[in-house]
């Protein structure tokens, strides 16, 4: 474990403590309250009533508690849980054990539900590196431990992915941590959020993000008794992110500065950081130039320098300037902002007295009042004249008032407080410019709040109760989403629960606090009493308990002498509030004369401070009463109003988020590290809302568990209950809790977890605790049975021993003195003399048979060294063969190099050959995707011609109703023009009327200054209005001439149309045809593919099989150096077996029986052997086999490869024909494009003709205007069309580019596959290479083969000469004992022979001289027969130790040759595969073998005549005629190609002869549509007014359609989800059918093990019933089992009564279940059917998209034909151009007649606002009509602008499309050339092939002479006969020579 992960993650081994669980089970563990500990644990002992006594815990003092008091105790399982939602027992106690127990193992943050809790640890902990960081970077919260980056994660993840905005909450008391937190999430974002890897300026932005925080913190923050760096302001983080989730900028908003610390402060506390910051870190010149003094002459630092342990305030000056200057914040601001704070200070310096005989304040000293004013820019006078002496307003007269010394003071103080925030205020705004620099747009934000918690103090004031109104507000929010959240999981799970909203539990207290009437809420009730002069603290507080004295949650004091004036009940308990200041505090009044002077400060800062003076609230004048103010200058503004906005704000911004709640605690006041004081810890978690977030879990289901886990850890208590078998989660829990009988309003089962209310899984737990203790008891019982059981059957057997012993002592104590037995002990030992001459005789017969053995060994020896004589000259013979043999071996080998280099010359071209018909595909797809593209292109040019014809036709309507408005418009300039009139001389009556209004109240003083404001706008208004009118004039002319031009651009527009829609009719035609011949095209090549795909996969198979093979062969190798190293282990025990042998000579017949089984096992490991070679043999055949069928395949598929090519050559010739035919196409509509253009220009004059005449008829002004708004509206249509089409070409160019990117998807995939072809030729070679090796190393094995077999021979000869010694040796010792002269003879003879055949063993020598040494003793001492007989004993003994000792090597032997016998059986196994793959190669070798006979035939019959040579000529002719035949054929191929594309020139000319004949129709239907044109426009003229009406029904009938919209689009939706959810259902029943169908099993199962139990309960009570009248007789000891037995029996009656009533319920059931079953089975009928319905369609669909793919190349084949038409485009477009100019600069003129125009319009609407606002204060029936009119024009207004917007973006689509055009230019270019090339490849290849023909001629004829030289060297050679082996590999070679023959008449690449 790191450092990191101690403070991170809990040791489950200290969790998981058996002993921790044995302790709470027996115990019964609680909770008890303490007042030292908030809660103690302690044991149950004994319940009384209401009472129960408890042990506790930790002293084991017995106390008595009331039982509602005792909490329960969670069980050992939850302990230090991450989630105290998980707990079982949801508790007060147990959420606060929890936390503690968590914080003292280090770890702080813990969740609880939807809360964070976050502890302050009071040190640094490793836990927020950037390790960290990355750790929890994209996980989900339940994979990592409690984080506050985790929170952090998923809110931005969400963020992401849901794209909704979301939020983190921060709440706490002071030093609880939340500014830590805030800024280590915004730490977190920065470090994840940030894009600077890619841009440097956002690298900026972080860093500013991050520094912006040191600067808050040194103006806003302060320390205070609780925590050193306490932030005395509420603040809201929003930061900003993009699309793709990068930070683009951040916003802060400011709540509730504590101003007051700026004039004073408790003791032991400082003001705001800045103060010491200054006057600590400034340098000399800074503070002469802020005229800083010492701290201790500053009053307002009320305890002097404060210094706080481990900061320096130097230090962070420089840090905070830094940062400023990070936040771009320019110095002279800087400056500015240091001369606020130091003239603040200077503020509390200055000093007041009261005079003698009057009240009146002087100011005696006003040094601080110069110091003052110096640094703020102020006159000295006016500034001590404006404290002292203040001018107030006494009706429409300014009076100067004198201020007393309490004033005066007050005065100063509130300018102190008043500065200080509004430069705190200026700052935040300036942090937000700088944070919100950037262009980009933010799509959703992350809201971080930090503010403070819910505060309780013994009296509290004004702030407390803004804040408690904050955190209720919040509270509320936190259950509504925790409501809507288990909401959300109850309707997921199915489960049944009746909601409770507990957001609106806290609504009482909220409209207790802030309901505006009836009855007013306190800040109401507040708001009101600050508008009377005399009212007071206490006039406020009667009204509030008038008011809301009998509401629920506000409370009266008690007593009269009680402090506090009132009471509320919040969520977190009751707070006292004294209304002490509470008028001051919420009206924050000021000095206007003081205020009016800083507005006019020379310093540009602090007038940039004060601008705005007019929104200030005035102190007027103080009265004795500190409490009369009059308010002054506009809106009359609380502090209450205020932050009631504010909050209202934030909470609408936190509603529309996904919020993330955090609690910060304070875990005491000493600051100190590791300790927590839990009743300041319990008070913050009520404060905080985490306990009453418990509450709510309560109310639901809290705990959860997943199926599987519930199963795994309770199945013990239920045993019975879960049949055997497999059975689905959910069932197998519903059976158990149906067995645990649990109430059913304790649980809920859902789709995957069971949920149980708090406090019923501890009862499932303590039950399984007992269950374990029992089971647990039950084993040990039966342990210590068994351990005494065996004692006693070891003591019975010591018992049985002993007696035996005895009888048997007593017995011998008996027999000692009797004679017959004395006798018989002495006897017994002689009775085996009598046997030793027969054992003479036996060991004689023996020395004669091991002479004969050794006679038959000498002549067997001289036998086998003949035969090797003969085997070396048969040898020599075989060596001057094999070296014959290498020399023919050499000249093949020569001979397979040169084939097999001819073998990889055709695979090369081969390979340049596919990689050629890759090309040829990638082409065709090409064209098909072009072709794809004018398809749509044409489906686009329709569209436009019916969207052009609908605008044409709306244009004309809209040209009648815009003349109509254009009179209407006249006519109101002229009413516009006389009401301007009036009004100048209404002037002066209204500035009259406003001074009478301003005497009255403050709503008409509002009143009166905006009705001159808006007179000053309106007479300017008027002003333009008269500039506008004459530069209309002006441009009416000019806007006349750009509607001649517009009207000449929309006749061409018409013939442009017309041209497009006949081009559109051709072009249909011919793609029909086209597609048809396209598709048959593709079905071809989609044909071949499949082919080539099938090849391709039998190669691979064919290697995967190789790859086998060679794994095989691999493990072979391995088994024979196995084998190898097993036979010279065994070789070596052979040597060593040797060496015993000669020194175990004395041995006797059992060491003869031994070496006998020793030449048995040596004779089976023989037969082993030999099996083992045969079995390789084979094997190796078999690959042999498989080898030569692997070659055939491969060559079969590289036959079909070749086939493949050619299909596809076809197929590419084919396509190239349709190309050329659609380039024809495309040339002859080109042609008639050109004809269309000419009869467009005809028309153009006509048109231009007519309106000419048109334009002398109609010269008058009226009609002007209307030909002008005519023209407007067709201008606007025009332009819409343009921007459809821009549109649509838009999209077009957007397919072109994926049908693009997909060619080049599929170009990529080709090259891989040539890749992976050339792959695999290699791989083909290489596998070549290694199956020849592979037949060297089989050559090599069976030559060491023979080898080992020629060493085993000589090692089993050796044996058998030992074992022939062995003998003689043996009868040596059986002579020995016959007499002294005979063993004299035979030992020399013995020797002699010896000496004479065994000289080379120089261990018999031992042997000989202890024989030697033994026969000399007998000589000597013939007497001491029985003391030889007693030594022969010993060694007897000796011998047969060694015995045992041989016995046990024997035995070693036989357990390796065990092992040896299963290596070889896996040894087989591995051996099979090979056998199959040598049956396989043995086939070929045959194949090769008679190939090899046919071509020993044919070069038999080439030596015996010449003419067969002239045969092989004649085949080559063959050939060679052949491929003239296929040259012919290629030639007739290219000549009708030739054909192809005459007949296509041929169809150009006779569309051309089409396109003449359209144009005449063409030009006659023009004329007829001019003439009908004509018509409409008089028809149009007549039907103006009608339509004006009809336009009204329109808009009304288009408000209509758009509601009808938004509800067919809700419908929508529905159905949609209805669709899902019905999928949703299917899917549901299909699982239900399956439970249904494994219930029905289970009941079954259920049934039988029912009548099973019912017949063992009959037993059992029978049994009982017997032990019962046993047990009669120990009634006395036995009361207790009896009691018990008759329970049993008792509880087993009524199981069987209850199982008998299931049994009947469960027939009833199963009846119900068939039907159900019936049911289902149909409706799953039905959803199979619908299921085949589904598969049907996609079925459909791919083959749509198949369908697709084939329209696709068949567009891209179009595309090629359009590349003779780029010329006539080019020229096009320079046409576009000069119309694009043209319409440009129309556009400016218009847009500049448009705007003079309605600003014209706009200013007379104005000012008739104006006279109807005015006309509004006599009459009202005046000022609706006139907010009708407003409306109207707003309406008017919003229509022409937006018509101008579409005009500019209509401009800017006709630049992308030109730009479109060029691109498509170049396409086509490049086109045109590729297919040249493509011309010139095909040329090249036929000559390639040409070439090759010659070259394989060629060729043909080297093979000739090649054959000729083999036959000659044959004949030379006389081959003798050859063994097995070297008929293999003659067969492979001549295999090998063959494959290359087959392949010769390949031709040569050149």
């Amino acid at each position: 474990m790191s450092d990191a992960d101690k403070f991170l993650y809990v040791d489950r081994n200290l969790v998981n403590n058996p002993l921790a669980q044995a302790d709470w089970a027996t115990k019964k563990l609680v909770w008890v309250p303490s007042e030292r500990l908030g809660f103690e644990a302690g044991s149950v002992k004994e319940e009384r009533g209401d009472e129960c006594t408890v042990e506790l815990a930790d002293s084991g003092k017995k106390i008595r508690v009331n039982k509602d008091d005792i909490q329960k105790m969670n069980p050992p399982k939850f302990s230090k849980v991450e989630d105290m939602a998980e707990l079982t027992c949801l508790n007060e106690a147990s959420v606060l054990h929890n936390l503690k127990e968590r914080y003292y193992s280090g770890l702080i943050y813990t969740y609880s539900g939807l809360f964070c809790v976050v502890i302050n640890p009071y040190k640094n902990l490793p836990i927020y590196s950037e390790e960290i960081v990355e750790m929890y970077k994209g996980k989900k919260r339940h994979e990592m431990p409690p984080h506050i980056y985790a929170i952090t994660d998923t809110s931005y993840r969400s963020m992401m992915q849901d794209r909704e905005d979301q939020s983190i909450l921060c709440t706490g008391e002071s030093g609880a941590g939340k500014t830590e937190n805030t800024k280590k999430v915004i730490q977190y974002l920065a470090h994840v959020a940030s894009s600077h890897k890619t841009k440097k300026d956002q690298g900026e932005l972080e860093k500013q993000l991050l520094q912006a925080n040191p600067i808050l913190e040194a103006f806003g923050n302060a320390k205070t008794v609780k925590n050193d760096n306490s932030s005395r302001f509420g603040k809201f983080i929003r930061i900003n992110f993009d699309v793709n989730g990068y930070i683009v900028g951040a916003n802060i908003e400011t709540y509730l500065l504590e101003k007051s610390r700026a004039i004073r402060q408790a003791k032991d506390e400082r003001t705001f950081h800045v103060f010491y910051y200054l006057l600590t870190g400034a340098g000399d010149k800074l503070r002469n130039e802020l005229l800083l003094e010492n701290y201790n002459n500053y009053r307002f630092l009320s305890n002097g320098n404060v210094t706080i342990p481990g900061q320096q305030d130097k230090d962070l000056f420089t840090e905070t300037m830094e940062a400023m200057n990070i936040m771009s914040i320019p110095e002279d601001e800087q400056i500015g902002m240091l001369k606020v704070v130091a003239s603040v200070l200077q503020l509390g310096n200055m000093s007041f007295k009261k005079e003698r005989h009057t009240d009146q304040a002087s100011m005696p000293d006003n040094t601080a009042a110069q110091k003052v004013c110096h640094l703020m820019g102020m006159n000295v006078t006016d500034f001590t004249r404006a404290i002292l002496s203040p001018r107030i307003k006494v009706g429409r007269d300014f009076v100067q008032k004198a201020q007393t010394q309490e004033q005066a003071e007050f005065a100063v103080e509130a300018l102190a407080k008043a500065t200080y925030e509004r430069m705190f205020r200026w700052l935040v705004m300036r942090i937000n410019k700088a944070l919100d620099k950037t262009k980009r747009q933010g799509a959703s934000f992350i809201g971080i709040l930090d503010i403070a918690g819910f505060e309780i103090f013994e009296l509290n004031s004004f702030e407390q109760l803004c804040i408690n109104y904050t955190n209720e507000k919040l509270q509320q929010l936190f259950n509504h989403t925790m409501f809507i959240l288990e909401q959300e999981e109850y309707q997921r799970e199915g489960i049944e629960w009746s909601f409770i909203d507990f957001g609106l539990d806290l609504q009482p207290c909220i409209d207790l606090i802030e309901k505006p009437a009836s009855p007013p809420g306190i800040l109401a009730l507040l708001d009101e009493e600050c508008w009377f002069p005399k009212a007071t603290d206490k006039s406020f507080v009667e009204k509030v308990l008038q008011e809301q004295g009998t509401h629920p949650k506000f409370l009266k004091p008690k007593k009269l002498k009680d402090e506090a004036d009132f009471c509320v009940i919040h969520y977190a308990g009751k707070v006292d509030y004294k209304a002490g200041e509470w008028l001051m505090k919420n009206m924050d009044p000021l000095n206007d004369n003081v205020a009016s002077l800083l507005n006019q400060s020379t310093d540009k800062f602090v007038s940039e401070l004060w601008k705005d003076v007019d929104r200030i609230v005035g102190l007027d004048k103080v009265s004795e009463m500190p409490g009369a103010f009059k308010t002054r200058k506009g809106m009359f503004r609380t502090v209450g109003q205020l932050y009631k906005e504010q909050l209202s704000k934030l909470m609408a911004t936190l509603r529309n988020t996904n919020p993330n709640f955090v609690r910060c605690i304070i875990p005491n006041h000493e600051k100190k590290a590791g300790k927590l004081d839990p009743h300041l810890v319990l008070d913050q978690l009520r404060c905080n809302g985490v306990l009453e977030g418990i509450r709510i879990c309560r109310q639901g289901f809290p705990n959860r568990i997943v199926f599987q886990e519930f199963r795994q850890r309770y199945e013990i208590l239920t045993p019975n209950a879960i049949p055997k078998g497999f059975m689905d989660g959910k069932q197998a829990c519903v059976l158990m809790i149906k067995s645990l009988e649990l109430d059913p309003n304790l649980y809920r089962i859902g789709q995957s977890k069971v949920f149980f209310r708090a406090g019923v899984l501890a009862h499932l737990e303590e039950e399984r605790d007992m269950k374990i203790t029992d089971i647990i008891i039950s084993f040990q019982a039966w342990c210590r049975g068994y351990v005494a059981r065996k004692a006693f059957a070891r003591r019975q057997q010591q018992l049985t021993a002993m007696k035996v012993i005895q009888r048997n002592c007593a017995a011998y104590l008996k027999l000692r003195n009797w004679q017959w037995w004395r006798l018989f002990t002495k006897v017994k030992p002689l009775l085996q003399v009598s046997r030793q001459e027969e054992e003479m005789q036996a060991k004689d017969d023996e020395l004669s048979k091991a002479k004969e053995k050794h006679v038959y060994a000498q002549q067997q020896l001289l036998e086998m060294e003949e035969k090797q004589q003969q085997l070396s000259a048969e040898k020599m013979a075989l060596q001057e063969q094999l070296q014959a043999e290498t020399e023919l071996c050499a000249e093949a080998e020569e001979m397979r190099a040169r084939l097999a280099a001819r073998k990889q010359e055709l695979e090369e071209i081969l390979h340049d050959l596919e990689a050629r018909v890759e090309e040829e595909e990638e082409r065709a797809s090409h064209l098909t995707s072009e072709k794809k593209k004018m398809q749509q292109n044409i489906s686009d040019l329709e569209q436009q011609l019916d969207e052009e014809e609908a605008a044409r036709q709306k244009l004309q309507l809209e040209k009648v109703t815009l003349e109509a408005k254009m009179k209407k418009i006249e006519d109101e300039v002229m009413v516009l023009d006389d009401q301007n009139n009036k009004l100048n001389k209404e002037k002066k009556l209204m500035e009259e009327r406003i001074s009478e209004f301003t005497t009255n109240l403050a709503e008409e003083e509002e009143k009166s200054k905006s009705l001159q404001k808006l007179k000053t706008k309106h007479e300017a208004m008027i002003t333009d209005l008269e500039d506008r009118l004459r530069r209309e004039e002006k441009q009416r002319q000019e806007l006349e001439k750009n509607r001649r031009k517009l009207d000449g651009d929309f006749t061409e527009v018409q013939d442009q149309i017309s041209e497009l829609q006949a081009q559109i009719a051709e072009l249909r035609a011919q793609l029909a045809k086209k597609e048809e011949e396209l598709q048959a095209a593709l079905a071809r090549i989609e044909e071949e593919a499949a082919q080539k795909n099938l090849a391709q996969k039998k190669i691979r198979e064919l290697e995967a099989q190789l790859s086998e093979l060679q794994e095989d062969l691999e493990l072979e190798r391995q088994a024979r150096t196995k084998a190898e190293k097993h036979r010279r282990d065994l070789g070596e025990e052979l040597e060593a077996l040797k060496t015993e042998l000669e020194d175990t000579l004395d041995s006797t017949a059992a060491q003869q029986e031994l070496r006998t089984k020793r030449e048995t096992e040596v004779a089976h490991l023989k037969k082993t052997l030999d099996e083992e070679a045969r079995v390789h043999e084979q094997q190796l055949s078999e690959m042999r086999q498989k080898h030569g069928q692997a070659f055939d395949e491969l060559n079969e598929q590289l036959e079909q490869a070749k086939r493949n090519k050619v299909s596809m050559e076809k197929a590419k010739q084919a396509l190239e024909s349709e190309r050329n035919e659609l380039v024809i196409e495309m040339q002859t509509l080109m042609q008639g494009k050109g004809d269309s253009e000419h009869r467009r220009k005809k028309a153009e004059s006509q048109v231009q003709e007519l309106l000419l005449k048109h334009s002398e008829s109609e010269r008058q002004r009226v009609e002007l205007v209307e030909k002008l708004s005519k023209t407007q509206t067709e201008l606007e249509n025009v332009t819409c069309v343009l921007s459809d089409l821009e549109g649509k070409s838009i999209k077009a160019s957007k397919d072109c580019s994926a049908v693009e990117s997909q060619l080049q998807d599929v170009q990529e995939l080709l090259q891989e596959e040539t890749r992976q072809k050339l792959s695999h030729g290699t791989r083909m070679r290489q596998l070549e290479d290694e199956q020849n090796n592979l037949k060297e190393q089989l050559e090599e094995e069976e030559a060491a083969k023979k080898n080992l077999e020629k060493q085993l021979q000589i090692v089993q000869a050796q044996l058998v000469e030992m074992k022939k010694r062995v003998e003689q040796d043996a009868g040596c010792l059986e002579t020995a004992e016959e007499g002294k002269k005979r063993l004299q003879r035979d030992l020399e003879a013995t020797n002699q022979r010896l000496e004479e055949k065994c000289a080379a063993f120089d261990k018999m020598d031992k042997t000989k001289t202890r024989l030697q040494q033994e026969l000399d003793d007998l000589l000597v001492d013939q007497d001491h027969l029985r003391q030889i007989v007693s030594n022969l004993e010993k060694k007897q003994k000796k011998f047969d130790q060694m015995l045992a000792e041989e016995k046990n090597i024997s035995a070693r032997y036989a357990e390796e040759r065990d092992r040896a016998e299963a290596e070889a059986r896996e040894k087989e196994t591995r051996a099979l595969a090979l056998t199959r793959e040598l049956d396989s190669l043995m086939d070929t070798k045959e194949e090769l073998d008679r190939n090899n006979k046919l071509l020993r035939a044919e070069m038999e019959d080439l030596v015996s005549s010449k003419d067969d040579v002239g045969k092989s000529v004649h085949e080559l002719e063959k050939s060679k005629r052949a491929m003239d035949q296929q040259l012919e054929e290629m030639k007739t191929q290219l000549e009708e190609l030739e054909d192809e594309l005459q007949a296509t020139e041929d169809a150009k000319l006779r569309l051309e002869v089409n396109m003449q004949a359209l144009k005449a129709q063409y030009e006659r239907d023009l004329a007829g549509r001019d003439e009908m044109g004509e018509e409409k426009k008089r028809a149009l003229v007549k039907q103006v007014r009608e339509m004006e009406m009809e336009l009204e029904d329109e808009r009304k009938q288009r408000s209509a359609a758009v509601a009808s919209r938004k509800k067919l689009e809700l419908d929508l939706k529905e159905l949609e989800a209805g669709i899902d959810m019905a999928n949703k259902n299917r899917d549901e029943a299909l699982k239900q059918l399956k439970k249904l169908q494994a219930q029905m099993k289970d009941l079954v199962r259920e049934l039988e093990d029912t009548r099973m139990s019912r017949e063992e309960i009959l037993a059992q009570s029978k049994e009982t019933e017997k032990k019962l009248k046993g047990m009669e007789a120990d009634m006395i000891q036995m009361q207790e089992e009896l009691a018990s037995a008759e329970r049993v029996k008792r509880q087993a009656q009524q199981e069987r009564d209850e199982l008998q009533d299931e049994i009947n319920n469960q027939a009833n059931k199963n009846a119900q279940v068939a039907e159900e079953r019936r049911r289902l089975e149909a409706r799953i009928a039905q959803l199979e059917e619908e299921l085949e319905e589904e598969q049907c369609n996609t079925e459909l669909t791919n083959d749509r998209l198949k369908k697709a793919l084939l329209q696709t190349d068949q567009m891209n084949v179009e595309l090629t034909a359009e590349r003779s038409s780029s010329q006539r485009v080019e020229g096009a477009r320079s046409q576009l151009e000069r119309q694009n100019k043209e319409l440009k600069l129309k556009l400016q003129e218009l847009e500049g007649t448009v705007k003079s125009k309605y600003k014209a319009n706009m200013a007379a609407l104005e000012a008739k606002i104006v006279q109807l606002e005015e006309q509004l204060d006599m009459e009202t029936r005046e000022r609706q009509g006139a907010t009708k009119l407003v409306r109207r024009t707003e309406k008017k207004l919003k229509e022409v602008i937006l018509q101008v917007d579409d005009e500019r973006r209509n401009t800017e689509q006709h630049k992308d499309q030109v730009d479109k055009l060029n691109s498509r230019m170049k396409q086509l270019k490049r086109q045109l050339e590729e297919a040249e090339e493509e011309a010139q490849r095909a040329n090249a290849n036929r000559r390639k092939l040409q070439r090759e023909l010659e070259d394989a001629t060629e060729s043909t004829d080297a093979m000739n002479r090649e054959v000729t030289t083999l036959k000659n060297k044959l004949r030379r050679v006389d081959l003798p006969f050859i063994g097995r082996r070297t008929v293999t590999r003659t067969g492979i070679e001549s295999d090998e020579e063959s494959e290359p023959k087959t392949e010769t008449p390949e031709p040569k690449p050149e």
